[in-house]
């Protein structure tokens, strides 16, 4: 499995992340709308970026009461917008802030990895964000497969 790594020491807080981001996820250049962010530490003399880190705990997908959020090829965590209902359960669930709700589409929306290919780790010039090959426990993901079925099936 990859996951990203965010490596803060390295970041300089150029925000090419976000840029990146923002258009993969909306075709324009609109940060506010990208899923990783850059915060500013020390009085703007440090750096760290953030984003979702597909946790294995899954608690957005566990929180989702219409089976919206999935479980992608790569590993990410998808919302499917067709499924989610803008109750924005999952954006409380989940402890780490990364997961957005757009009050212009009324889904809930955050990292996807970009499909296996993040636009953030490409755009990052120091290497603070990179997409890494690791042995990961994921130990809700039968679990959340077996559920998000059941839920799209309507079978309890």
């Amino acid at each position: 499995m990859s996951v990203l790594k965010i490596h803060p020491e390295k970041c300089t807080g150029c925000l090419r992340c976000e840029l990146a981001c923002s258009y993969m996820q909306t075709g324009e250049y609109q940060p506010a709308k990208s899923v990783i962010r850059v915060s500013p530490f020390e009085g703007h003399t440090s750096y760290a970026p953030y984003t979702c880190t597909q946790c294995a705990e899954g608690w957005c997908m566990t929180a989702c009461p219409v089976g919206a959020i999935t479980i992608s090829a790569v590993g990410a965590k998808d919302v499917l917008d067709d499924r989610c209902v803008g109750c924005k359960l999952c954006t409380i669930a989940c402890p780490y802030g990364t997961m957005f709700y757009d009050p212009a589409t009324r889904k809930a929306f955050k990292c996807n990895l970009c499909g296996g290919a993040p636009a953030c780790a490409e755009a990052c010039p120091t290497a603070a964000i990179t997409y890494e090959d690791v042995t990961t426990g994921d130990w809700l993901g039968d679990f959340a497969r077996e559920r998000t079925e059941r839920v799209l099936t309507g079978v309890r």
